[in-house]
């Protein structure tokens, strides 16, 4: 409909453009060659009459005068008067204005955009159905600046905003042509997230005014808090047009929640009547997070909402003071014009009477007093309103109108300001909104006050804030800048913030707002269904964590609060275990040797003769390195340790064995021969049994060879006996290997018990068949079991186990052959006799 009644407007370019009808608008103008547009809140609520839409809508009537969106206005009448003064600047040219009222509301500012370029004076009639306005300076509500910039977008005239920080204005394709120099609400939510992360505040509240400022402002902050794992509990809605029931519920919501801090995110007079229910409900335990919005708003900065608002926080583009403004502020006067719109209210306001002069009226059903007309400004500088130190929406305004001016100096004179010999290439009358817009897009500038002023692709400003504290000094609330808030191209940004300073609504203690307290040592967060992340039960880590996995080398404390490092174990020598098994092996190697000594000195004796002394000094030899083998089993795992106990074990046993299996092959052929002469004896000489031995050694050598070229043993760390120890042990490398070498033996073992059990019934007195076999059977009962207990045995007590079979069978093999032997050597010498030894059955036979 606005289109529509915009091309209305412009029905024919020759006959000029017919002015169907007007908004009943006043309007601060003053003509110039270039004409630029203004839409301020100067008035802060619409109180019009619902139009029934049976006749022409009601007139437009406004309340709640507001001071601070005047100074805005004559902040651009001021900087466009500077600008008219400055010959680098467009010289020979002058800037006018139209400004005009939007009682901050979307609907008339629509009507303030629709009546900007419509030129309502007859003798600004129009010489073409181009915009008089080259662009606008409007607005500070985000909803009422999306009606801006969606009616004029279309027809390229560029909209500067100086309040509105609304995301979605950056849309460049919804709002081609606007600008603003303001950072946009990604920024500010940003900051405020930054914030709430720093304070460690994990549980917050949120009030949104019911519009495109809160709710975009809000949903924005929302999606970067949740990046820190931040909640919020609840989300309020106001509007300065609610009714009191709305409003109480927001009150209820507060009261109810467990929220120590809530975001404010809405202008100043959408949020003054939750403000003031507030104060009315006494509730003052809220540390309150403001958007730039109203936390330096003059009008809620009182004492009396200090009760319950003091200490908030919150963010404001940079302050700046503007030479000469103050004095310009103070030659306002309603007498100078009467006509002119907005003077009237301020005088009365700031002055406290109705100025009266011709053409006013008397005003006497408005105001108990009359200004006598001797009524000056200067006894009132003292007012907030003519505080021009801190100004940051004025100083928004005041680089708005020096952004246009720089666009329309390089459109007119195809240079930039500031450059001497300044000639216009363009006809005024040639200047069209949307090359201008085009320059605007390019502005780069550093002002006089040391700002680069530019706008980046979606029209924003450079993101720069500082941080405000409200603090209550001398009975007057006071906006405290106290730190700064920058963000750069690439996202990142700094933050720096003066803590030590800030006044918290608990005093100097930072507040904590949280829904559940941080879970102790050794427990983790669990969720508890239906409630947001950060509200959570705590239960304990689960073992082996401290809510994290630990390492695999380490295990958790009792505490679950550090992971220490887990037990090494290994079968050690400094152990009982391994004390007990050294002993026992040394002890079984001695006994060998001592055996062996024996036998060699009592070579000569029949006992000595008949047991076939070269084998048995043989058998031995091996039993002592079979006693020495568990030594390379006990201590910590080493590369050479791990292949020499498998090894050394599978050789020394071979060689036992087969040392064994040659004494069993001798008493078989010995006395098996019915015939002193018999020849099977002869051929199986010493020679033959020399071979035996070692050709059963050699075999067993070569498979430990193979075994160690192909895959050898190596130390290991085993995790699976206990969550709470590494088991240093040897991995065989290859079990196949491992089982072929005790497989060997086993062959070998087998072999001698069949022999030894074919020779049981020879003469009674000297058996050593009967020895044999019965070693023979202890060696294979000790190794069968070793294979089920071996396998099922954990860590350390594997080779235990191991260790405890060679020992058991190496004494088996000691005992049963050789102690018979010693027996009669050293206790029975009498029995050591060559008749005692063939025995009487062996002599009888022919």
């Amino acid at each position: 409909l606005a289109l529509v009644y915009l091309c209305v407007l412009c029905m024919s370019a020759v006959k000029g453009c017919e002015l169907l009808g007007k908004f009943d608008m006043p309007s601060l103008f003053k003509k110039g060659d270039i004409m630029i547009g203004g839409i301020f809140p100067v008035f802060n609520k619409d109180v019009s009459n619902i139009a029934t839409f049976e006749g022409e809508p009601p007139a437009v009537i406004c309340a709640l005068y507001d001071l601070r969106a005047f100074r805005w206005t004559q902040v651009m009448i001021f900087a466009i008067e500077e600008i008219n003064n400055d010959p680098g600047l467009l010289p020979n040219i002058s800037l006018g204005y139209r400004i005009l009222n939007s009682c901050s509301s979307p609907t008339n500012t629509l009507r303030a955009a629709l009546t900007l370029p419509s030129r309502q004076d007859e003798k600004e009639k129009a010489y073409g159905c181009s915009p008089g306005i080259s662009a606008v300076i409007a607005e500070a509500g985000s909803s009422q600046s999306l009606a801006v910039a969606g009616i004029l977008g279309p027809f390229q005239v560029p909209v500067v905003s100086y309040f509105s920080t609304c995301a979605c204005l950056s849309n460049r394709a919804k709002y081609p042509t606007f600008f603003r120099t303001i950072p946009s609400d990604y920024f500010q939510a940003k900051a405020l997230a930054v914030l709430v992360k720093h304070f460690g505040w994990e549980w917050i509240g949120a009030i949104q005014s019911d519009n495109d400022y809160g709710r975009n402002g809000i949903l924005a902050f929302t999606e970067e808090v949740k990046k820190f794992g931040i909640c919020i509990a609840f989300v309020g809605t106001v509007l300065r047009t609610y009714p009191q029931e709305k409003i109480l519920k927001v009150i209820e919501m507060i009261k109810e929640s467990s929220v120590k801090v809530i975001l404010a995110f809405s202008p100043e007079g959408d949020f003054s009547p939750l403000m003031k229910e507030v104060v009315k409900h006494n509730i003052t335990g809220i540390q309150w997070l403001a958007s730039e919005a109203w936390i330096t708003a003059p009008q809620p900065s009182t004492p009396e909402m200090y009760q319950a608002f003091g200490g908030a926080l919150g963010f404001v583009v940079q302050k700046m003071a503007i030479p000469n403004l103050k004095q310009f502020l103070t030659d306002i006067n309603p007498y100078r014009d009467p006509s002119v719109p907005f003077v009237k209210e301020f005088w009365e306001i700031m002055v406290g009477c109705q100025p009266v002069s011709h053409g006013m009226g008397t005003g006497a059903e408005k105001a108990t007093k009359i200004c006598t007309g001797n009524e000056t400004l200067i006894d009132h500088t003292q007012d907030v309103f003519f505080n021009v130190t801190q100004l940051r929406v004025s100083y928004n305004v005041y680089k708005a109108v020096y952004a246009i001016a720089h666009a329309l100096h390089q459109l007119v004179f195809c240079q930039p300001a500031g450059e001497k010999n300044a000639k216009p290439c363009l006809n005024l009358s040639e200047i069209n909104p949307k090359e201008v817009t085009y320059h605007l897009q390019r502005v780069n500038f550093i002002n006089q006050f040391g700002d680069n002023v530019f706008f980046d692709e979606n029209g924003n400003p450079p993101a720069s804030y500082d941080i405000i504290n409200w603090q209550l000094k001398n009975g007057q609330v006071q906006h405290v800048t106290l730190g700064h808030f920058t963000s750069t191209k690439n996202g990142d940004y700094t933050l720096s913030i003066q803590e030590e300073n800030i006044v918290w609504r608990t005093g100097k203690v930072v507040p904590t707002s949280v829904c559940s307290n941080g879970c102790p040592v050794g427990t983790r967060k669990a969720q508890i269904k239906g409630k947001p992340t950060c509200c959570f039960d705590c239960i304990p880590c689960a073992d082996g964590t401290i809510c994290m996995p630990c390492p695999q080398e380490y295990w958790s404390s009792e505490r679950k609060d550090v992971c220490i490092l887990k037990n090494v174990e290994f079968l050690a020598y400094h152990e009982p275990m391994g004390i007990a098994l050294t002993v026992v092996a040394l002890l079984g190697a001695s006994l060998s040797l001592l055996t062996m000594t024996i036998f060699i000195h009592y070579r000569e004796t029949p006992v000595i003769k008949a047991s076939n002394s070269e084998l048995s000094c043989f058998l031995l030899f091996s039993l002592f390195l079979c006693f020495l083998c568990p030594l390379t089993f006990i201590g910590r795992p080493t590369v050479w340790t791990c292949m020499l106990r498998h090894t050394v074990f599978g050789v020394t046993f071979a060689l036992c064995i087969s040392c064994i299996l040659g004494k069993t092959i001798v008493v078989v052929t010995a006395f098996k021969a019915t015939h002193p002469s018999n020849t099977v004896a002869v051929k199986f000489g010493p020679t033959q049994q020399r071979i035996i031995v070692c050709s059963c050694t050699l075999i067993q050598i070569v498979i430990c060879i193979l075994w160690l070229k192909l895959s050898p043993p190596l130390p290991d760390r085993v995790f699976k006996y206990s969550n709470k120890k590494i088991v240093l042990e040897c991995n065989t490398g290859s079990d196949v290997a491992f089982y072929v070498v005790l497989g060997y033996i086993g062959f070998l073992a087998v072999v001698c018990l069949v022999l030894a059990f074919l020779a049981r019934k020879l003469p009674d007195n000297f058996n050593e068949a009967k020895f044999i076999t019965f070693s023979m059977l202890i060696f294979c009962a000790v190794w069968i079991t070793f294979i089920p207990a071996y396998v099922s045995s954990p860590g350390k007590f594997t080779v235990a186990v191991e260790i405890f079979a060679i020992l058991s069978s190496a004494f088996g093999l000691l005992i049963s052959i050789f102690a018979p032997k010693c027996y009669i050597i050293l206790i029975k010498p009498e029995k050591n006799t060559r008749k005692h030894v063939m025995g009487k059955n062996s002599l009888q036979k022919p």
